[in-house]
């Protein structure tokens, strides 16, 4: 292990390598390390070309992050798990000014264990039937996980494939191939003077130890960026690395660039472990408990039901909206669940904005693949995930808005693995968007001013989730609103439908809700109420 600069660190990277690059939105980049590889390209045109892997999403929304490879010549081709927080990513991607892929984020952490295995990939059922899956000649909603024309144009050409296709045993599975990484970045709280790597001041483990076996046994190189460098370890399972993996280290000198996340300095209560009644309570509500509830709240008091009503042993939170479901359950005197995020932690209160995937007083905290594997084998009990855009035949679109340089890359990040293996999908969000202004009052709900945008359309742009495909996976879905609830159902003939279960109080059905469709939608016969305490001031109880 040789103690290097962030410039010295930028200056090894070559032409033409895939770069592997560890975090998760805000936390655990080597901020300090890319940073300067994007300054040595501003300056002398080097590196060019680059291969970016990365998955979860990185950055800031702005400048920070994989951001720093947002740059025509410097990056050829992206494969992430998520985009959104790496606009210029995204940005450089709709100019076509390189190839965008997006990947399941499981999938992803899982191919940096295989490659480091020496195994020819991943074969699964994650992706099946989205985005995707290549087979376009089947459905033209497959992409083959391409989110830009130029990445379409190298799949079709063969010169680019990151999944394929592939029939086992009489079933249908995708097979994503292993591919060499050149250099792997992480980022770590200290080495000792042989490399060995702790993480005690990090939010979670990432995916350190399967990147920097992948990089090392590919032939590539290992630069970890850390707070400093010590003698010897006081804790030996605080050490994730073993210096064995680790070629090169850069000590972070600007403590902005070495942040626990970019929103937070540094957070004692995503290190301290959960102590029971002694543990701090989560934050309080957002909403005063006294104001009547906005939209947003009443959404989320309703998906609080669902733990109520499915008393779920484990759940997963997305990021938004449904971040603050395990708040409002708190408020609601709910308990006997263990919340989950799948960067790792395990239990506790899930941090949301640019500390998500971090959680305060976790009761443990394994590495990203470790949690993937629970999740896909079915562990999650009940997934609550946010919703962007509908259809009625209950497929989602949160990945990709729009064409051309004005269109909008979120990613998928885990949404497909989680959505995919869940034992129950609850999606939340408003009916429509755009100035939606409502008021809730004696335990019902009036529409004060219509949102511009339906969320609820004829087909979504872009297949995130597969409803006809989940559903017949036996997983159950429902999808929530302020003022409606919907489920996948079967119709008369015996297919998987959107279909209206429930209507808030105050609402008439057809001007209010299915008027604010774009497409038709079922209506129950037994079409019920929403709890009117979802529309009353104060807190709820359940």
């Amino acid at each position: 292990m040789k103690v290097i600069t962030a410039q010295q660190a930028a200056a090894l990277v070559q032409d033409g390598w895939t770069v592997a690059s560890a975090g998760f939105v805000g936390a655990g980049h080597a901020e300090a390390i890319t940073e300067a590889l994007e300054q040595r390209f501003l300056q002398s045109g080097l590196p060019r070309d680059l291969t970016l892997v990365y998955s979860a999403g990185q950055g800031d929304r702005g400048a920070r992050g994989v951001n720093h490879f947002g740059n025509a010549g410097m990056t050829a081709s992206i494969v992430g798990g998520h985009w959104r927080s790496a606009t210029r990513l995204a940005t450089l991607a709709m100019a076509e000014q390189c190839e965008g892929y997006n990947l399941p984020q499981g999938v992803l952490t899982h191919l940096y264990r295989a490659i480091a295995g020496g195994k020819p990939g991943v074969m699964t059922k994650i992706g099946l039937h989205t985005f995707v899956d290549p087979r376009t000649e089947q459905d033209a909603r497959y992409h083959g996980g391409a989110v830009n024309e130029r990445a379409r144009r190298a799949l079709a050409d063969g010169k680019a494939s990151w999944v394929e296709a592939v029939n086992f045993r009489g079933d249908e599975y995708l097979f994503y191939p292993s591919f060499p990484i050149h250099c792997a970045l992480l980022r770590c709280t200290a080495a000792d003077t042989r490399g060995n790597l702790s993480t005690h001041r990090e939010a979670f483990h990432h995916e350190l130890l399967a990147m920097a076996q992948a990089a090392h046994n590919s032939g590539g190189i290992v630069i970890a960026q850390v707070e400093s460098v010590v003698d010897h370890h006081e804790i030996l399972q605080a050490i994730h690395v073993p210096g064995i993996l680790v070629d090169y280290v850069v000590v972070c000198e600007n403590p902005a660039n070495h942040q626990m996340t970019f929103a937070e300095g540094f957070n004692p209560a995503y290190v301290t472990p959960w102590q029971g009644e002694s543990a701090s309570p989560p934050p309080a509500a957002a909403t005063p408990s006294d104001a009547p509830p906005d939209a947003r709240t009443i959404v989320q008091r309703r998906a609080a039901m669902e733990l109520a009503r499915r008393r779920p042993r484990v759940v997963n939170l997305g990021v938004g909206m449904p971040a603050a479901v395990g708040m409002m359950a708190a408020e609601a005197g709910l308990d006997g669940f263990t919340l989950t995020v799948e960067a790792g932690p395990i239990g506790g209160t899930p941090a949301d904005g640019l500390s998500f995937g971090a959680s305060a007083y976790p009761e443990a905290v394994v590495d990203q693949p470790a949690q993937f594997d629970f999740y896909e084998g079915g562990g999650i009990d009940l997934a609550i995930l946010g919703l962007a855009e509908l259809d009625g035949h209950g497929n989602v679109n949160v990945s990709k808005f729009g064409e051309g340089e004005g269109a909008l890359i979120a990613g998928v990040g885990g949404f497909i693995n989680i959505t995919q293996s869940a034992r129950a999908v609850v999606f939340m969000g408003t009916l429509t968007a755009g100035g939606l202004e409502v008021r809730a009052a004696e335990g019902k709900l009036q529409i004060v001013r219509e949102g511009r945008v339906k969320k609820i359309v004829p087909e979504v742009s872009h297949l995130s989730f597969n409803g006809p495909y989940v559903a017949s996976l036996g997983i159950s879905v429902l999808y929530i609103t302020e003022r409606a609830v919907f489920e996948m159902r079967a119709d008369d003939g015996g297919e998987p439908c959107l279909t209206l279960v429930e209507i808030a109080p105050g609402m008439d059905l057809q001007r209010d809700v299915l008027d604010q469709c774009a497409t038709p939608v079922a209506v129950a016969a037994e079409l019920r109420e929403m709890d009117a305490r979802l529309f009353r001031a104060g807190p709820m109880r359940l």
